[in-house]
């Protein structure tokens, strides 16, 4: 796979601290306040959200949590493009993505093993430029992992086919991986007043906790309002479950008028949730 040196951050300094003294202690604000919830067995994949640290932070914490003590790990991180359009699974061509805490290396042999299965998979660094789902991951992951490696996909349509590409192509080339965790970036609703925003997200969490993404497909196909990033969570839950995942555990709920102002008027929701294999 070419290198093309490393992704800068796009988002330090507006979405997150921009120095890293003051991001490291932030984000061990959050993983510090976040609640411990029994996850039984392998963990194998988490859904965390992507919004502001200030907002999602303290949600996504409590899955980021279970990663304390891990000393490798690489993350791969599958998130909706939000400023590119484009059709397909773009892993980038670079080989790193920097945060203020440093770089986190992309892992150079999953990469390719992906980019090897063909279309849909393919390597672009433009898609990744300005995107911040998965980089919004990354301080909680260079926080608790100290040899953290990481492969960044991005969905471009979100369709049902590439949902099922990218289950079929991370069943293929992870088994035998054991330092390895499967992470989906979304967001839940976006911008209803908190009372309707946790009755429609309600309906994905539950779909979540069955562990059921048929069930979650369908009510994206249905209507997208419900989850931005729906289709890395559905190809997540789907890769899990062929993983050996056989149990969901919602971690923690919430919405952005949570945070700061407490504005409940026009809110997005934010999910943590872990994957776990209750055997081996």
């Amino acid at each position: 796979m070419p290198k093309a040196g490393i992704r800068r951050a796009a988002v330090a300094g507006t979405w997150y601290p921009g120095e890293a003294s003051a991001l490291a202690a932030e984000v061990e604000a959050h993983l510090g306040a976040a609640t411990a919830v029994p996850v039984p067995g392998r963990l194998v994949g988490l859904i965390s959200p992507h919004a502001g640290l200030r907002y999602s932070g303290p949600v996504a914490a409590h899955g980021y949590a279970l990663l304390r003590g891990r000393p490798e790990l690489t993350a791969v991180l599958v998130g909706p493009s939000h400023r590119a359009g484009f059709a397909g699974l773009c892993l980038p061509a670079a080989a790193a993505f920097e945060t203020p805490l440093g770089p986190a290396p992309v892992d150079a042999e999953l990469a390719a093993a992906l980019l090897a299965i063909g279309p849909p998979f393919h390597a672009a660094d433009a898609p990744h430029r300005e995107e911040h789902s998965l980089e919004m991951q990354l301080p909680f992951l260079q926080s608790v992992v100290p040899g953290l490696r990481v492969v960044p996909v991005l969905m471009g349509s979100q369709s049902r086919a590439e949902v099922e590409a990218l289950a079929g192509g991370l069943a293929a080339v992870l088994p035998g991986r054991q330092a390895v965790v499967l992470v989906a970036s979304s967001d839940l609703s976006h911008y209803h007043p908190a009372a309707v925003a946790n009755r429609l997200d309600a309906s994905v969490v539950a779909d979540v906790e069955r562990f059921d993404p048929e069930s979650l497909m369908q009510r994206l196909e249905a209507s997208h309002e419900h989850a931005c990033g729906g289709g890395p969570m559905v190809a997540v839950m789907k890769a899990a479950r062929a993983l050996g995942a056989d149990r969901a555990t919602v971690l923690a709920y919430g919405d952005s008028g949570d945070a700061g102002e407490r504005d409940k008027r026009r809110v997005v929701g934010y999910l943590s949730a872990a994957l776990s294999a209750s055997h081996g």
